[in-house]
C-alpha cells in the first residue's frame, strides 16, 4: 500500500492512497473460510458449503469493509508516523472514474485533508491585562447579613399578611359563572407571595387574614407551570387543558419568617463561639469568605480576557472553506453549507483558540502526570465527604475510591480539564503584566455582562 502526499495550496493537502490486491487478500481469504465455518444453507453440511458460494454470496462486502478499514488505519498511520498537523480528518474526494468492486482488486483514492498554520506563542510583560479583584462593598454585606439572619429565623403564624410572607390556602376551581366548580381541582397548598408573576393578584394577597377569598386566575399568577401543578396537585400536562384558569384561594394560615437578630447568639451559631464577638467582626468575617468565594469569577474573567487578547494578537489563516466542507459531511444529523456558514465565525474562533492553547501547552511543557489526576480526586472526594459531614477515609480508601472514578472516561476528562485550567491560568497570571483593579460586585457583574 502507498501513500502520496501532495500539498495542493494554502493549509490543504492531498493524500493519494493507492492499494493493491495483495494488501487485502489474505485478510478477505481468512474471514470468507470463516464464514464457511459458520455457514448453514439448504442442501449443504455446517461448514461444508462450496467456497464459490461464499464468495458469490459475502466476497464484495467483505472485501468493501477489508479495503475501507485498511485505508482508514494506514492514513492514521500516515498522519501520525509524518507527523502531520491535521485540521478535521481526511475527506474522500470525488473521482471521475467510478469503482467496480466485483472486478477491480487494485484501487486508488483520493483524500484531501486541512493543515495546523505554523505558528509561535510567547507572552511577555508586554503583554498587558487587568487583573479585577472583586470587592465586598458595605450594600453587599448588609445583603449578606440580611440572608444569614433569615436563615437562621423562626417562622411564626401572624393574623394578616404583607409581602413575602407565605400564605396557606384551600383552593377550588371556578366555573364560568364564578362558582365552585363541581368535580373541580381542589386543594390545599402554601403560596409564597414572591413567586407570584402578577403585580395586581400579587397585591390581592397583601393584607388577607384567616377565612378571607380571593379569585385568581392561576394561568396570569404562576408563569412557572411546574410549581402551579405541584400547587393544584394535578400532572404538568394537565395545566395547558384546564376546564377554568379561575381559582378561588381561602386564606387558611399565614406565616411570617421573623429574621434572627444580629446578636453574639447568632455569631457563634455561624462561626463557632468567641470567633466573632462584636457586628463589626461578624462583617469582617463575611467580607473576607465572600471575597474569597469571588476569586474564582476574577480568575474566568482573566481567563476570558486571555482568550480575546491572544486571538487578536495571534491571527493566523486556517482553511476555512475545506473545514466548512468537512462540518456538512462529518455532522451526525443533516446540515447544509447555508447552516454552517451562519454559525461557522463561532466554530472559527472556538478552533483557532484551541490551535493557541496547544502551543501555549507546547511552548510552557505543561503536562497532566497520573498522579496529579489521582491527587486531584482526593482532593474532591475529601471536599465532598466534608460538605456532608463524613469522616475522612484512610489514604488506602481514598486512593481506591480515586482511582475508580478516573476509570470513568467522562470523569478522568473532567479531571483533566480542571487541573489544565489550574495549569494554564498560573501560566498567563506568571507572564502577562497583570494591574490589579479593585471593583464592587455589582460593577464586576455590569462589566462581564458587557464583555
Amino acid at each position: 500500500m502507498k501513500i502520496t502526499q501532495s500539498k495542493t495550496k494554502d493549509l490543504m493537502a492531498t493524500l493519494k492512497v493507492e492499494v493493491v490486491e495483495k494488501d487485502y487478500r489474505e485478510n478477505v481469504d481468512k474471514i470468507l473460510k470463516d464464514y464457511r465455518k459458520k455457514a448453514q444453507m439448504p442442501g449443504f453440511r455446517k461448514g461444508k458449503t462450496p467456497m464459490s458460494i461464499i464468495n458469490k454470496q459475502y466476497k464484495t462486502s467483505v472485501t468493501v469493509e477489508q479495503v475501507n478499514r485498511l485505508i482508514q488505519d494506514e492514513l492514521y498511520k500516515h498522519i501520525t508516523e509524518n507527523k502531520v498537523k491535521v485540521l478535521g480528518s481526511p475527506m474522500p474526494m470525488k473521482s471521475e472514474k467510478t469503482i467496480d468492486w466485483e472486478k477491480d482488486v487494485d484501487f486508488s483514492f483520493d483524500f484531501e485533508i486541512g493543515l495546523s498554520p505554523e505558528f509561535d506563542i510567547k507572552i511577555t510583560k508586554k503583554d498587558k491585562l487587568t487583573y479585577y479583584n472583586i470587592k465586598a462593598d458595605e450594600k453587599l454585606l448588609d445583603q449578606y447579613c440580611n440572608d444569614i439572619a433569615k436563615r437562621y429565623g423562626a417562622m411564626g403564624n401572624v393574623d394578616k399578611s404583607e409581602e413575602r410572607d407565605l400564605v396557606f390556602c384551600k383552593i377550588e376551581q371556578l366555573d364560568i359563572e364564578g362558582n365552585l366548580m363541581k368535580n373541580g381541582i381542589k386543594n390545599e397548598a402554601t403560596v409564597s407571595m414572591e413567586f407570584i408573576a402578577d403585580k395586581k393578584i400579587k397585591q390581592q394577597f397583601v393584607g388577607v387574614k384567616s377565612a378571607d377569598t380571593i379569585k385568581v386566575n392561576v394561568m396570569k399568577a404562576f408563569t412557572n407551570h411546574s410549581d402551579l401543578s405541584a400547587m393544584l396537585n394535578v400532572k404538568h400536562e394537565e395545566i395547558h387543558n384546564l376546564v377554568s384558569e379561575e381559582f378561588q384561594f381561602t386564606i387558611q394560615n399565614i406565616s411570617r419568617l421573623t429574621p434572627a437578630k444580629l446578636n453574639k447568639e447568632l455569631f457563634d451559631k455561624v462561626y463557632g463561639e468567641g470567633n466573632a464577638k462584636t457586628l463589626k467582626a461578624f462583617r469582617a468575617k463575611i467580607k473576607d469568605e465572600a471575597e474569597m468565594s469571588f476569586v474564582g469569577e476574577s480568575d474566568r474573567m482573566l481567563k476570558n480576557d486571555v482568550v480575546n487578547y491572544l486571538l487578536e494578537k495571534n491571527k493566523f489563516e486556517i482553511p476555512d472553506n475545506f473545514l466548512k466542507r468537512w462540518l456538512v459531511q462529518t455532522s451526525e444529523k443533516p446540515i447544509t453549507l447555508e447552516q454552517v456558514e451562519s454559525e461557522y465565525d463561532m466554530y472559527s474562533k472556538s478552533l483557532r483558540w484551541q490551535l493557541i492553547e496547544n502551543k501555549i501547552s507546547e511552548h510552557y511543557e505543561i503536562k497532566i502526570e497520573q498522579e496529579e489526576m489521582l491527587s486531584h480526586a482526593k482532593s474532591l472526594i475529601s471536599g465532598q465527604m466534608m460538605q456532608y459531614g463524613q469522616s475522612v477515609l484512610d489514604d488506602e480508601k481514598m486512593n481506591e475510591i480515586a482511582d475508580s472514578i478516573l476509570k470513568k472516561e467522562e470523569e478522568r476528562k473532567k479531571i483533566i480539564d480542571q487541573i489544565y485550567d489550574k495549569k494554564t491560568l498560573d501560566v498567563y497570571k506568571s507572564n502577562f503584566k497583570l494591574t490589579d483593579k479593585d471593583i464592587s460586585y455589582d460593577d464586576f457583574v455590569k462589566l462581564a455582562s458587557e464583555k
